[in-house]
């Protein structure tokens, strides 16, 4: 969809029917996916020509979508997993999500770290646990070159923790771009009476996003959840910087486990690191689940 008119009428119409932007465009770019490839017909559509491009189509999907009318409206209203279900033919390999959550605009093969984010986000495929896109686009905190695996875990975990902590401030993330962990321990010193440094404030963040992931744990997720939509994984990149390759997120994720203390195996945080954060209900589950 090229039409900025367009799209800014989509947002428009999302914002005031209480849709999100991300996962109403991804489910209704899946939907028009599978009408060009046959996969839904006119009939499941509700006489809906989807193909790419047809914005007045894609604003009308979208109030059916939200107010459930007619079979496909009421369809997508469900997500993409129980869509997927009801819809068969294969149509689940082309859902565009991570744990459920639906991919936003940038694209994993294009920027690897990124695609780790995406992969080891607490909530699915969402770009602001770690907004990798700092450092391989804007260069803060550092720059770095977006398709190598170089560091990318070390900044991924760096990311989360420093993010988990920000999350719980309640601050813009947009803010960090200017602010430091120094800045934030500055302004917890003053606000609680207590002495903060750094290295507080990312050892915080830590604590959260391992307790989280314990969390996930204890409810069924492992290592093979942590994963990207197949296409980025065997499906060449067509055009752009990226053409040729795929993500490499295998060798990426072991290291980004290694780092984190958790199982590499299972993607179960060790209960040794989680001892090591202060939280000893958590390790006692994990020896539970690792059979400890």
């Amino acid at each position: 969809m090229f039409r900025l008119d367009a799209i800014h009428a989509a947002n428009t119409l999302c914002n005031k029917l209480g849709l999100d932007t991300i996962s109403t465009g991804n489910i209704i770019g899946w939907a028009m996916e599978l009408y060009e490839r046959g996969i839904l017909t006119k009939e499941d559509t509700d006489g809906l020509d989807l193909r790419f491009g047809n914005h007045e189509a894609m604003l009308e999907l979208i109030e059916r979508i939200a107010l459930r009318k007619g079979k496909l409206g009421d369809l997508l209203a469900e997500g993409w997993n129980r869509a997927a279900e009801k819809i068969g033919k294969g149509s689940d390999r082309l859902i565009m999500a991570v744990k459920g959550l639906g991919l936003p605009a940038y694209e994993p093969r294009a920027f690897w770290g990124h695609a780790l984010a995406y992969a080891t986000s607490i909530r699915g495929g969402c770009h602001l646990r770690a907004y990798m896109i700092a450092p391989e686009v804007l260069g803060v905190p550092k720059k770095m070159d977006p398709l190598t695996t170089e560091g990318k875990a070390e900044m991924c975990i760096w990311l989360q923790n420093y993010f988990a902590f920000v999350d719980s401030s309640l601050v813009c993330k947009f803010v960090t771009f200017a602010l430091t962990p120094d800045d934030f321990a500055r302004a917890m010193t003053a606000c609680t009476g207590w002495e903060w440094t750094a290295d507080d404030v990312i050892k915080t963040g830590e604590r959260i996003y391992n307790l989280e992931r314990m969390i996930q744990c204890r409810e069924g997720v492992r290592r093979e959840h942590d994963t990207l939509p197949d296409r980025f994984l065997k499906e060449p990149a067509p055009v752009g910087p990226a053409k040729g390759k795929v993500v490499p997120l295998k060798e990426m994720l072991d290291e980004y486990y290694k780092l984190r203390g958790w199982d590499v195996k299972t993607g179960i945080p060790l209960p040794e690191t989680l001892r090591n954060l202060g939280l000893e209900e958590a390790a006692k589950v994990a020896e539970e689940l690792l059979g400890k």
